[in-house]
């Protein structure tokens, strides 16, 4: 009732501005980062903290600690990634890349950065944590078949809804043989469905989807294939997948969310990596989130 001002959504568009502009011009973006001198490369990110200052300072909450933060943890991801060694062939060096993604991973999912916000804006620290790893990985590290593009191709559709037909067949029996999943009939009206449907995969695929796709898919999985190899990667990320899970929708160990996000993983991996494109595996994701919470939920 109270969340939303003028000031509110300007937070939000510059929140969501860098994730919008690496998603649709990476070029553009790559090209004005590589203009910057290397000291500007690193600290310009200090700046994800002006969404936390206007958001804090207009509802009376403003913290030193937490603006410092959110100035110092995306310029400390720039420079870890922006050494001579990190793309140096025949160096590969991943552990940088590992504790990156292993703190950016458990701050979102532990929420343990989310007091620093007021109830229901909580959502600005998940952006603003994306955005970080966003300008560290793709901007300064440069790190290769990432796959992140929001310009989507027709091919990306095709792939992305092949893996979700494949899994919905094994995700209906073994959810509905768990207990988790049960059957909720949304309505008779096809227009009205067909727009609920629509409007929910929309924000699915940009709030949900595309995230965790490209922190799972495009930067983890990404990251341990060239250590394990293709197959190990993709069962290790959608076990890790499935573990992030663990927390959701229950106050103790969802292990039923656990297995089914888990075995989704795999159809997930199977999208991203055959192109190696972010919206692919997104467009499952988006797919399998959107008929669950209509229809399953």
């Amino acid at each position: 009732m109270h969340s939303f001002s003028p000031i509110i959504a300007v937070a939000a568009v510059l929140a969501l501005a860098p994730y919008l502009a690496a998603g649709f011009f990476p070029d553009r973006v790559a090209e004005c980062t590589g203009k910057m001198p290397h000291w500007a490369q690193i600290l310009s990110p200090s700046l994800l903290c002006v969404p936390y200052l206007l958001v804090s300072v207009g509802r009376g909450t403003f913290s030193w600690m937490w603006l410092a933060l959110y100035a110092f943890l995306p310029v400390v991801i720039a420079f870890l990634l922006s050494r001579p060694d990190r793309a140096r062939s025949g160096r590969f060096n991943c552990w940088p890349e590992f504790l990156i993604l292993a703190l950016l991973g458990l701050a979102v999912d532990l929420r343990w950065f989310e007091r620093a916000w007021p109830p229901h804006l909580s959502a600005f620290n998940k952006v603003l944590l994306l955005d970080a790893g966003i300008y560290g990985f793709i901007a300064i590290r440069k790190l290769d078949g990432v796959g992140f593009d929001l310009r989507l191709r027709w091919r990306d559709l095709a792939i992305g809804l092949r893996e979700f037909l494949f899994f919905a067949p094994l995700a209906l029996g073994l959810g509905l043989w768990l207990h988790f999943l049960h059957l909720h009939p949304f309505g008779a009206n096809i227009p009205a469905v067909s727009i609920k449907f629509a409007a929910a995969w929309i924000f699915t695929f940009f709030l949900i989807a595309v995230p965790e796709e490209l922190f799972f898919r495009g930067w983890l999985q990404n990251l341990l294939e060239r250590h394990i190899g293709q197959e190990r990667a993709l069962l290790a990320t959608a076990i890790l997948f499935g573990l992030s899970h663990f927390n959701k929708r229950a106050a103790h160990f969802n292990w039923r969310y656990v297995i089914l996000a888990a075995v989704a993983g795999i159809f997930y991996g199977r999208a991203w990596r055959r192109d190696r494109r972010v919206g692919a595996s997104a467009v499952t994701h988006a797919t399998v989130d959107s008929v669950w919470s209509l229809w399953f939920h």
